[in-house]
């Protein structure tokens, strides 16, 4: 068999075998994790009207601290429901990220660059940034080639004005509705097949969309021209 015909069943099953994975271990321990983040909500409850503050706050304070926000994400389907849940995440997310931007403009722009030194794929997104500037950064909050909140520190090392990168933040809305769609059907009462369809089609958005991505932002940096 040639090269070329390999390289699409490889890719195929680089993709299903962990979502196979995910399958089984979302459906192993789906109780504890429904247990976890059901104890959160009740506790976010408590607080009443002010819940969505303390939420977004602490939702703010993890990604700063590079802690993962995707339970958070998950609570807040469970807490909120689709509709809020998906508003006040985007709402966190966006200030973490635009924070997090300053910051690294400001009092730690020396350890970010540190951190980054010698990355290629920083420094080829740098030069798509230099040229594209917004659409790039869209891109990223689509598919990131960074973890989340180390991205949002590294972004802010490049030459995107302040205004581009909060409005390209908008690109986290397609990740945040699914992913708080999953929270809320895993805060639901049911049978196993409501979670295992949530699931599913939260897979097939995310592939998708990463996809798509993917594919223009590797165009995008590949036209970059080398470094000297």
């Amino acid at each position: 068999m040639s090269d070329s015909e390999a390289k699409p069943s490889g890719g195929i099953a680089r993709f299903l075998v962990p979502v196979a994975l995910l399958f089984v271990l979302a459906l192993v321990y789906r109780e504890p994790i429904a247990r976890e983040v059901r104890a959160f909500a009740d506790w976010v409850d408590t607080l009443g009207v002010w819940g969505p503050v303390v939420f977004i706050l602490g939702y703010v304070i993890a990604a700063l601290a590079f802690l993962p926000g995707s339970i958070l994400t998950l609570a807040a389907g469970v807490i909120f429901g689709l509709a809020k849940g998906a508003v006040y995440v985007f709402i966190a997310a966006s200030l973490s990220a635009c924070a997090a931007f300053l910051l690294a403009r400001s009092f730690a722009r020396e350890a970010i660059q540190r951190r980054l030194a010698g990355n290629r794929r920083f420094a080829a997104v740098d030069r798509a940034i230099a040229r594209e500037g917004m659409r790039i950064v869209f891109l990223l909050r689509l598919s990131p080639l960074f973890p989340f909140s180390l991205g949002n520190y590294a972004l802010g090392l490049t030459r995107i004005s302040f205004r581009d990168y909060a409005l390209a933040c908008t690109g986290m809305i397609p990740g945040t509705f699914v992913y708080v769609y999953l929270g809320s059907v895993v805060g639901k009462v049911g049978g196993s097949w409501q979670f295992v369809a949530g699931l599913l089609v939260t897979v097939v958005v995310v592939f998708l969309i990463t996809r798509i991505a993917k594919r223009a932002l590797a165009e995008a940096t590949d036209e970059a021209p080398p470094a000297h």
